[in-house]
């Protein structure tokens, strides 16, 4: 008996649970996976986000387009050459009077030549040239930024992902340790019942105590499986159906991270923020759209060369089986009279365009000004949370060592010492979750701020 009393109370009384969540990644695997176990940092992580991620290949290929876009708009600043060559068969002319009488037929020379070139280089086009380029040179920045804010959406939810399987473990561990006390505490009710000091109902409650336990680990498994699954997914490491079971680095939670005022933080999202960033462009997206509708009520000039050569002659009667030769030279202006009344409305769509993206600038600023706001004070908050979730272990672990005393002196009930020892896991569990908080705050916040 006292044996077995002793083995109970070398178990109620190991390390915290923060530090043994430093243990081996064996410890904290789950059972029900059986792939290759994987110890993983963030920035491996991240690693593997920038190698893997199927939503951040797609938008990098965006980025391919855009170029491809750009080159296109630059080749407009080329010239235009056109050449045409054919061959024809002529056929003999008729010749009639304007009442159709007096009918004549014209011998014709039966084969027929063309050849025609034609040259073009624009000269002005009213800023439309320029504008466009400036327009496909936003739109390959605007994808460049799509991709950083891919990147951040994806390292966060896989950062979320990551932090979850970390609290997951530590549950794990509690279960496991509350189960091998209830496993003890019905060994000892039970020699207490062949010695007449105990309840067969006693035996019953802690036997349904330790099924709701067996169920819960179960339940906490399976979670982790999930949310491993979807990490992997996330992570592109899902490949033949080899999964690998990912455990995650420790250490995190004992890292010192940065408490700049939210100043810093405001600055640094008006500065780097991908989503300020778009809005931004869109009123320079706007700008040039614009500039492009005002250039439809402007003149395009251009230089103009062109030569053709041809054969027969048609134009003489009879036609000459001759080849004839033209060519020239020169300046082109065109001007579409129908702008001045039809471009003017075109030109105030895209003023209130522009207006529009600059007023969408300025929600979007205040919205990140929230945003920053709310993640430092939720910041700050998690460390007011750790500070009484340590003070609960404090009072927790004092309350087991009191209880422990009574214990060995048979004073307190083992109910009362699981009891005991209960709020003291389940206190040192809740100091790591807010650990863990800590964690993902910070990285809440440079999200927010565009740095992650």
């Amino acid at each position: 008996m006292i044996k077995k009393i002793l083995f109970v109370s070398l178990i109620l009384s190991g390390s915290p649970l923060w530090a043994t969540a430093q243990a081996s990644s064996e410890e904290t695997a789950s059972p029900v996976s059986s792939g290759q176990k994987q110890s993983m940092t963030i920035d491996q992580l991240f690693e593997k986000i920038e190698d893997n991620s199927k939503s951040l290949r797609t938008v990098k290929s965006g980025v391919e387009i855009a170029s491809l876009g750009v080159e296109s708009a630059k080749s407009k600043r080329l010239p235009d050459l056109d050449a045409s060559l054919s061959f024809s068969y002529i056929g003999n002319a008729l010749l009639t009077d304007r009442d159709f009488s007096d009918i004549h037929g014209l011998s014709s020379p039966h084969f027929g030549n063309n050849f025609a070139f034609q040259a073009q280089q624009v000269v002005y086009a009213g800023g439309a040239i320029n504008a466009g380029i400036k327009l496909a040179e936003l739109g390959k920045q605007q994808a460049e930024v799509g991709v950083r804010l891919t990147r951040q959406q994806v390292r966060f939810i896989a950062f979320g992902q990551y932090l979850d399987l970390f609290k997951i473990d530590n549950q794990i561990q509690v279960y496991e340790k509350n189960i091998e006390l209830t496993r003890q505490l019905i060994t000892d009710i039970k020699e207490k019942q062949s010695q007449g000091m105990a309840l067969k109902n006693d035996i019953t409650r802690y036997e349904l105590q330790m099924e709701s336990l067996k169920l819960g680990l179960t339940a906490l498994h399976n979670n982790r499986s999930i949310l491993n699954h979807q990490l992997c997914n996330t992570l592109g490491m899902n490949l033949e159906g080899q999964e690998v079971q990912i455990i995650p680095d420790t250490t995190v939670i004992n890292k010192v991270y940065g408490k700049d005022g939210e100043a810093h933080w405001q600055i640094a999202g008006t500065m780097n923020s991908p989503l300020l960033e778009q809005s931004s462009n869109a009123i320079r997206i706007a700008e040039q759209k614009e500039k492009i509708a005002k250039s439809e009520m402007l003149p395009k000039v251009a230089f103009v060369a062109a030569d053709n050569f041809d054969g027969p002659i048609t134009f003489e009667l009879p036609p000459i089986d001759k080849n004839l030769n033209i060519w020239y030279v020169g300046v082109g202006v065109k001007y579409s009279l129908s702008s001045l009344f039809k471009s003017n409305k075109r030109i105030k769509q895209a003023a209130v365009e522009t207006r529009q993206a600059k007023e969408s600038h300025a929600v979007q600023a205040e919205q990140l000004n929230n945003n920053v706001q709310a993640a430092y004070v939720q910041y700050q908050q998690t460390y007011v949370e750790l500070e009484t979730q340590q003070k609960s272990v404090e009072l927790a672990r004092q309350n087991y060592d009191v209880m422990n005393a009574r214990y060995f002196n048979q004073l307190a009930l083992v109910t009362d010492m699981v009891d005991a020892s209960n709020l003291r896991l389940n206190a040192e569990l809740k100091e790591v979750d807010a650990r863990i908080n800590i964690v993902y705050a910070y990285y809440r916040m440079m999200y927010v701020a565009g740095e992650i």
